[in-house]
C-alpha cells in the first residue's frame, strides 16, 4: 500500500525575491505550494518541510574579499536564527508534521542532509511513519529539490516532482535537473496530475 509524503523543500524568504539568494517565482511557488498543500493535505500520510539553517557553513558561504562563485560558494542567506531563514509567510497555515533543519555546518543541498529538533534525519522521519513515496516541491529545483529527490531515489522511495510547485535558478540548470532527476527515475508531473 502506498503512503506518502509531500516534502516542501527550502521555501523560505532568503530564496524568494528581495531574500538575499533570490531565485525569480520564488514568492509564486511559495503561495502555489501553500494553496495546493491546503487543497490536498488528504492526500499525504506525512508533511515535512525543509530549511536552510545556516550557522557557519565553512566554504559554502564566500566571504570578502572573495566573491561567491555560484556553484560551490554563495553569498550568506538561511542564516539561522534570521526572518528570512524561516518559512515563508505563506506557509504560516501548513503546520508540517515534521521540520527538517539543514546545512549548520555545511552545505547541505539535500533535505536527507538535515535533521529534526529532536534529531531525526528525513529518512528516519519518513520510515517511521511508513511512507513508501514522496512528492518534492519547493525551491530552487535546480539545487536543493534536485539533491533532495535524489536521495528520495536512492534511499529507495519512489518519488514525484510537481513541476509548477517548484523554480529553478536559471532555465538551463532547471533542464539539466529534471533530466538528472528523471534519469534517476523520478517521476515530474504537474501537480494537477499528481
Amino acid at each position: 500500500m502506498t503512503r506518502r509524503a509531500l516534502i516542501v523543500v527550502d521555501v523560505q524568504p532568503t530564496f524568494c525575491e528581495g531574500g538575499e539568494l533570490a531565485v525569480t517565482g520564488g514568492t509564486a511557488v511559495a503561495e502555489a505550494i501553500a494553496r495546493y498543500a491546503a487543497a490536498h493535505r488528504d492526500r499525504y500520510a506525512l508533511v515535512v518541510t525543509t530549511q536552510d539553517w545556516h550557522v557557519d557553513p565553512g566554504r559554502h558561504f564566500a566571504t570578502p574579499p572573495d566573491e561567491p562563485d555560484f556553484v560551490d560558494t554563495w553569498p550568506p542567506h538561511g542564516q539561522a536564527g534570521t526572518p528570512n531563514a524561516e518559512l515563508h509567510p505563506a506557509l504560516a497555515d501548513l503546520a508540517p508534521d515534521a521540520s527538517v533543519r539543514k546545512g549548520q555546518y555545511s552545505a547541505g543541498y539535500s533535505g536527507f542532509d538535515g535533521s529534526t529538533g529532536d534529531s531525526r534525519d528525513l529518512r528516519s522521519v519518513l520510515r517511521d511513519a511508513g511512507i513508501t513515496d514522496v512528492d518534492v516541491v519547493g525551491i530552487a529545483e535546480s539545487h536543493c529539490v534536485l539533491h533532495t529527490t535524489l536521495d528520495a531515489v536512492r534511499e529507495g522511495f519512489g518519488a514525484r516532482v510537481l513541476t509548477d510547485l517548484t523554480v529553478p535558478v536559471s532555465e538551463e540548470l532547471g533542464v539539466q535537473a529534471r533530466a538528472r532527476m528523471a534519469e534517476a527515475g523520478a517521476e515530474l508531473v504537474p501537480s494537477d496530475a499528481a
